[in-house]
């Protein structure tokens, strides 16, 4: 079978390459899937690259999510069907045509839902919906997110609307604003102008904003950190600018901030199953209803690999980049 491998650490357009590999088995509890689409995600490109919390052994395979049909099943696998479409969060080396994965996590996908959606169902959407539970917020509550308009920032705000928490969203570049308001997402205010800081206030008024979520790194983050009420909470979760954080030690030390990371692989582990298929369950329900949307920017086939790493970092996406077996 074709899947995209890597024989050392490096930039995903020039290391990744299709591949014949052998085909794998389903052994005990797991199951083979005939990948339909996947999604390219930033900790994929961060693992490619060699700077992500997981480092493969080289050579490797790569990506970690996909929508596909079920082909074969292993022994003591009851609750999946051949035929069956799922989707998958955790399956490392995703970017084939067929993956093996351990049955119980994998997640029968609705009709009412497309491929497009199903390929993003599980990282995104359940980090956004994790975030949103881990930063414990009460209805009325102000938070404030940077990278707004990337797929984590639009789902938080779609998720954090019905339970009445207030969520204000920076972006770099002034078009952001407007690609989220296409999207029925307001509060948004464009860091690259004038008087931003202005704007947030007209935004907030004189309510404490409790909580942010920083996603970029460098001064970004110091931003985010100035706009905190006293005792406010900045949660890290993620460096797409910068693996370091430019804080203000002023507003750490006389706002009394406590920074506080995320990482999916820690948080989603501790919580219990029963609140892990809530989550899941509101999210699908979400999606098939088509109040959470997952817009997609374009897919490329494996071979194109090289122009989809390059896409997946190019400002101003609208969507995700999906490859396609």
């Amino acid at each position: 079978m074709r899947a995209l491998v890597q024989p050392q650490f490096g930039d995903p357009a020039e290391v990744l390459s299709v591949q014949d590999v052998p085909a794998p088995e389903p052994g005990p509890g797991q199951a083979l899937v005939r990948v339909l689409l996947s999604p390219i995600h930033n900790h994929d490109l961060w693992t490619v690259r060699g700077s992500y919390g997981f480092k493969p052994e080289m050579p490797a395979r790569a990506g970690t999510e996909a929508v596909g049909v079920v082909e074969a099943l292993g022994e003591g696998v009851e609750h999946l069907e051949v035929g069956q479409r799922v989707a998958s969060g955790g399956s490392f080396g995703a970017w084939a045509e067929l993956i093996v994965a351990p049955a119980a996590g994998l997640i029968p996908v609705p009709d009412a839902i497309s491929d497009e959606a199903a390929a993003q169902l599980v990282s995104m959407p359940f980090s956004a919906i994790a975030l949103v539970d881990f930063l414990e917020l009460s209805e009325g509550d102000w938070i404030v997110q940077n990278a707004a308009n990337g797929a984590v920032g639009r789902l938080v705000a779609q998720l954090a609307a019905p339970r009445g928490i207030n969520v204000l969203g920076l972006v770099r570049r002034a078009d952001g604003v407007a690609e989220l308001r296409e999207q029925g997402i307001e509060r948004i205010v464009a860091t690259d102008e004038d008087g931003w800081r202005d704007r947030v206030r007209e935004i907030v008024g004189d309510a404490p904003v409790v909580a942010g979520v920083d996603s970029v790194g460098g001064s970004a983050a110091g931003d985010v950190v100035s706009l905190l009420a006293e005792d406010g909470v900045l949660v890290v979760f993620g460096a797409m600018a910068s693996p370091t954080l430019e804080i203000s030690s002023g507003d750490v030390i006389f706002k009394q901030v406590v920074v506080k990371g995320f990482w999916g692989s820690k948080v989603f582990p501790a919580k219990d199953r029963e609140k892990r298929a809530a989550l899941m369950g509101e999210l699908v329900s979400g999606i098939a209803s088509g109040t959470l949307t997952l817009p997609v920017e374009k897919v490329y086939s494996l071979d194109e690999i090289a122009d989809a790493a390059r896409a997946s970092a190019e400002p101003g996406r609208r969507g995700k980049i999906l490859l396609r077996p």
